[in-house]
This record gives C-alpha cells, sequence and structure tokens, in this order.
C-alpha cells in the first residue's frame, strides 16, 4: 500500500512537470519566440515581412524575365544618352518637354531593374558574345537600338534639324522598347517585371504618338 502511493506520488509529480513545460512553450509564443520550423513543404513559402517576401521582385521568375532587364537596361541607357543631348540643341517645346519625361521615367527603371537582377543572383547584362552579333546590341535582338554614328550624326544636330532627328530615331527606338516588353509580357512569368512591361508599353506608345504628332509639325 506504501509502494502504490510511492508510485501514485511520482506519477502525479510528472504530470505536472508535463503541463508546467506546456505552459512555458505557450508563453514563449506568446511573447513573440519563434517555434521551431515545420518540417512541411508548406513551410518554404516566404512568410509576410521576411526578407524573401521584401525582395525587389518578389516571386517567381524565369529566364524571360532575367533577359528581360538585362536588354532593357542598356536600351534605356541609350534613351537616356539621346534625351540628354536635347540640352541645348532642342528647339521645339514638345522634343525638350519629351525627352525630360524620358530621362525622369527611364533612370529610376534602370536603377530598378538592376536591383531585380542583383536580387535574382543574376549578372547585369546579358551574353554579347558569339552569336549573338559579336557584341552589338542590336544583334541580340534589341530592336531600335542607334548605331554608333546615329549617335554622332544626332550630337551634331541642332535645332530643328535636331528637333527631326531626335522623333524620327526616338520613334524607331520606342517601337523597339515596346516590343521588347510586349515579349515579356507573353513569356515572363514575375508579377513586376511584367508590370513594368506594362508601364513601358502604355509609357512609350504614348510618346511615339506624340512624336509624330510632332514630326507632323516642324
Amino acid at each position: 500500500m506504501r509502494v502504490l502511493t510511492h508510485r501514485a506520488t511520482r506519477t502525479a509529480a510528472l504530470v505536472g512537470a508535463v503541463a508546467a513545460t506546456g505552459l512555458l512553450l505557450t508563453a514563449c509564443g506568446a511573447d513573440g519566440t519563434a517555434p521551431p520550423a515545420s518540417s512541411s513543404p508548406s513551410a518554404t513559402a516566404a512568410a509576410p515581412g521576411s526578407a524573401a517576401s521584401q525582395a525587389p521582385a518578389p516571386g517567381p521568375f524565369n529566364d524571360a524575365d532575367v533577359l528581360f532587364a538585362q536588354m532593357m537596361i542598356p536600351h534605356h541607357e541609350q534613351a537616356l544618352e539621346m534625351a540628354e543631348l536635347a540640352d541645348g540643341r532642342a528647339e521645339n517645346a514638345g522634343v525638350k518637354k519629351l525627352a525630360a519625361a524620358i530621362e525622369r521615367a527611364q533612370d529610376p527603371e534602370i536603377r530598378t531593374m538592376r536591383a531585380w537582377l542583383a536580387g535574382w543572383g543574376r549578372p547585369g547584362s546579358a551574353d554579347h558574345g558569339s552569336g549573338h552579333g559579336g557584341g552589338d546590341a542590336a544583334g541580340h535582338g534589341m530592336a531600335g537600338m542607334m548605331s554608333e554614328q546615329d549617335m554622332k550624326d544626332l550630337a551634331g544636330a541642332k535645332g530643328e534639324e535636331f528637333d527631326r532627328a531626335f522623333a524620327e530615331l526616338m520613334i524607331a527606338h520606342h517601337e523597339g522598347a515596346v516590343a521588347m516588353a510586349e515579349d515579356e509580357r507573353r513569356n515572363g512569368v514575375n508579377p513586376t517585371a511584367r508590370k513594368l512591361a506594362d508601364d513601358v508599353v502604355r509609357t512609350q506608345s504614348a510618346e511615339v504618338a506624340e512624336l509624330r504628332r510632332i514630326l507632323g509639325r516642324l
């Protein structure tokens, strides 16, 4: 009888210890301490507020998304070079306004796309090696890119001659960017990259229409 009482006492003490441990774990969870990681497949998804969900372009991405950024960066960079030439050369108010709008829009977009590539762990430019024009950007499918001679001719123009050349060259350049953005909308999967592609199509199509109107008045 005395042995049974002793065992009962030990059992009660063990139950109490387990209960106390459970309460302690519950309290730890309540004050924000993260529980051990689950072994279930859903544990691999990014939690709200995590580093993964705060990436510059969160979500899945594919080769089309990467190539869109890698190719659009130098495409935008050339558009900026063209827009900067308008300072001191352009005469038409509409050309000056569009050049300023291009600088405001495309410089931040370049920084954005560079951040995507860094976040994705991909190089900042596409491989322009053999089989892709030997380093020539246009040979890699970047439609609308100006040649070195085009840029020299534009830099040497002034007044109405500059305005006309700028409008004609920028129309071709923008149409190339729109074609690249439409490829991204068809083939890309990253929501952020696709959203920028939508913006490029909308904004640059409107600018092409305005440049055509300017040409009609020159």
